[in-house]
């Protein structure tokens, strides 16, 4: 027998297509109930049940128990990651379920990915952000710059909350729509939920969605701007 890890198992538990929607459905980051989950899947909560089981057992997902109902939730970024990136071998390979419609429309524009902004407005924020020189890329990887600190703090991020964690700060994740990279990582976290807490942009409820109101788009448009464009604009 082969030693090392086991490739083979994991792809097994994720490739089932019940296990593979319910994982989808919760890239979201939002937790879910079995039920809820057992709808995405299309089987029956006893069916859900054993396929949830198995993924928490092999620390794909974690469950918290609140009263009566089980919520099942990513374990975590690594996990996320990993999907995100399978999601982009998918599209890459033409392994798509059906033909994109309105709603997926809507997916590749601005979605969740786990805790981050994807999709056209998350590769372009990326762009923006190494191209106005906040973000730097360099042999050791995507940091801020001190420009960029110095903004991100002034737009409200606690960057030293951020430097303690254990999780990198930056990371750049290759979206599967745009096969590009788009921000993850503690800071790409934090950026979206300052987005969602200024109410530039909501979750919607039945996708990964983000959805952008024309006000809130116009206010990400300007943070994307160069700084002496952004100047110009505020005075």
């Amino acid at each position: 027998m082969k030693e090392g890890p086991d490739i083979a198992g994991l792809a097994a538990l994720i490739g089932d297509p019940a296990r593979a929607n319910m994982l989808s459905a919760l890239m979201a980051g939002k937790a879910l109930t079995a039920g809820e989950l057992a709808g995405e899947a299309g089987v029956t909560p006893q069916t859900a049940s054993g396929h949830l089981a198995r993924l928490v057992d092999a620390g794909l997902l974690l469950v918290e128990v609140q009263g009566r109902h089980r919520y099942y939730r990513i374990a975590g970024p690594d996990v996320a990651e990993a999907l995100e990136t399978l999601l982009v071998l998918a599209e890459r390979t033409g392994r798509v379920r059906a033909r994109p419609g309105p709603r997926d429309e809507a997916m590749r524009a601005a979605r969740r990915c786990y805790d981050h902004l994807a999709g056209t407005a998350g590769v372009a924020m990326f762009d923006a952000l190494v191209a106005n020189g906040d973000l730097t890329v360099g042999s050791d990887g995507l940091a801020p710059s001190a420009a960029g600190r110095a903004r991100f703090v002034a737009f409200g991020i606690d960057m030293d909350e951020l430097e303690g964690r254990r999780r990198p700060m930056c990371r750049a994740c290759l979206d599967w729509s745009e096969r590009r990279p788009h921000l993850a990582g503690s800071l790409g976290a934090a950026l979206m939920a300052a987005f969602v807490s200024r109410g530039w942009a909501t979750p919607d409820r039945k996708t990964r969605a983000m959805r952008f109101t024309d006000k809130g788009r116009a206010e990400f448009e300007a943070f994307l701007r160069p700084a002496a464009r952004r100047h110009v604009a505020d005075g």
